[in-house]
């Protein structure tokens, strides 16, 4: 009974701004600075490019709508991890964790730090300069994929980012989210900034350069749309990370639904004038061969010195998409550690900061393998394919809870119940079989990493003590 009272907890540390500075400042960092390019060459076309990102923007709206109701009924630690556990069992809840905790959450992290790096080779190009390439061609499925993999000093140079921010971390709930706050006014005012100064002082030189539509209306416009999309999502992606660390949101009932559903509806106002002054700047194939089209965009109509220094503003703001993550994606180790479902060095509170420390620093050594493993381009596509696997499940699972626990308590149930979350579900699938079928190499891994989690449950299944009769 005393070991009982003695064992410590998360403090519910996290407020109102805080928890809306989750939200935004995870989704507004990498993505929308660097995505435009890879989206403007995959679409083809302004009208495929826009239809993303306003579809995207919905898919996610969905996407926080059901969560605000997971989140605001089951406020723990650990997200889906408590959802599918609930609705499902626990087998399913660890699946999430396992994934989240070694394919998932490293690779988001290792991709925003190598996103950051590349704010940084725009800086100081040296640090884009190869050290070495490796390539090969393998068969898929009857056609033969080419796998190139560029090792240069952004990966090395991205492990001491993670080390950093997850040192911040260490120290304090409190501290990371006062950081994230900070942070995020940084690269929402750069953001602004940007929107801003573009529509003053350029002449609108590539608004009349762009397709609207597609030459031809042919299957690859769904294919080419997916991939677009898939990127957008990226951008998007952030919204889920607030229910992480839901046992350290003050007042969940009311918290959650502002600050996942003002959230995304913020960004993606924010995303879309975004990315009119990108297409009212330069033209489309201007911006598809872009490595910094923020940087690109400013440099065009206010020089290079403006340039560097809204470069410098975007990589102290993706800085901030690497914290909340950092802060959020260490609660699910440490979560199925305390439930005897992980790595038992993952588990425990630090007597004095009252953060889940060896989770962080297991969370951080997964991520720097990845972030010398990939690109940030690969590493985005595996985290999307692993995440949203997830995503969609958990809000089958609000529908079963739905039914299996109708007088469970729901502070805020969710607008548009059942189309709003079927319809994030059907996205959800269509999605990550496209990115399969783009990427089935990374996916392929991604997928077999997922099932191994499967042994490895059973194992610590067998190794917890038998409930007290």
């Amino acid at each position: 009974m005393a070991e009982t009272k003695q064992r410590l907890e998360l403090v519910r540390g996290l407020g109102p701004w805080a928890s809306a500075a989750i939200v935004v400042g995870t989704m507004v960092g990498t993505g929308i600075f660097l995505k435009p390019s890879e989206m403007a060459s995959d679409a083809g076309s302004l009208g495929v490019v826009y239809a993303a990102w306003i579809i995207g923007g919905i898919l996610s709206l969905f996407g926080a709508l059901a969560y605000s109701e997971l989140g605001a009924a089951i406020p723990e630690a650990g997200g889906e991890y408590a959802y599918l556990s609930r609705s499902f069992g626990p087998a399913w809840g660890f699946l999430f964790g396992w994934t989240h905790s070694v394919v998932a959450r490293p690779a988001s992290v290792a991709a925003l730090a190598a996103g950051t790096m590349r704010f940084c080779g725009f800086l100081f190009p040296a640090i884009a300069a190869p050290i070495h390439i490796f390539n090969f061609d393998y068969n898929f499925l009857g056609a033969v994929r080419h796998f190139h993999f560029v090792f240069a000093w952004a990966q090395p140079l991205a492990i001491l980012a993670i080390l950093f921010i997850s040192g911040i971390n260490y120290l304090g709930v409190r501290l990371g989210g006062r950081v994230q706050v900070v942070l995020t006014i940084i690269k929402i005012a750069s953001v602004v900034c940007i929107v801003a100064a573009g529509f003053t002082l350029s002449h609108g030189g590539g608004a009349a350069l762009h397709p609207l539509f597609p030459s031809s209306l042919s299957g690859g416009i769904v294919s080419a749309f997916l991939a677009t999309m898939a990127a957008a999502l990226w951008a998007y992606d952030g919204w889920e990370d607030l229910n992480l660390v839901g046992s350290e949101v003050e007042r969940p009932e009311r918290n959650f639904h502002r600050a996942l559903v003002g959230g995304v509806a913020f960004v993606g106002i924010i995303y879309i004038a975004f990315n009119a002054v990108c297409f009212y700047v330069l033209p489309l194939a201007k911006v598809g061969a872009s490595e910094h089209v923020a940087s690109d965009v400013v440099a065009h109509f206010a020089g290079q010195n403006a340039a560097i220094l809204v470069t410098l503003a975007m990589g102290i703001a993706a800085l901030g998409s690497l914290n909340s993550s950092i802060l959020s994606g260490a609660r699910v180790d440490y979560a199925m550690a305390r439930d005897g479902l992980f790595f038992r060095i993952a588990g425990g509170i630090h007597p004095k900061f009252r953060t889940p420390a060896n989770a962080l620093i297991f969370q951080a050594t997964l991520a720097s393998v990845m972030a010398l493993s990939g690109t940030f381009e690969d590493l985005t596509s595996l985290f999307i394919f692993a995440g949203w696997i997830f995503y969609g499940l958990a809000t089958i699972g609000l529908f079963r809870l739905r039914r299996t626990e109708p007088n469970m308590p729901r502070p805020y149930r969710c607008w548009g119940y059942p189309w709003v979350p079927g319809a994030f579900v059907a996205g959800a699938i269509a999605l990550t079989i496209e990115l399969w079928w783009q990427r089935p190499l990374r996916c392929t891994i991604g997928l077999a990493l997922m099932l191994v989690g499967l042994f490895f449950y059973r194992h610590w299944r067998r190794a917890q003590p038998a409930p007290a009769q």
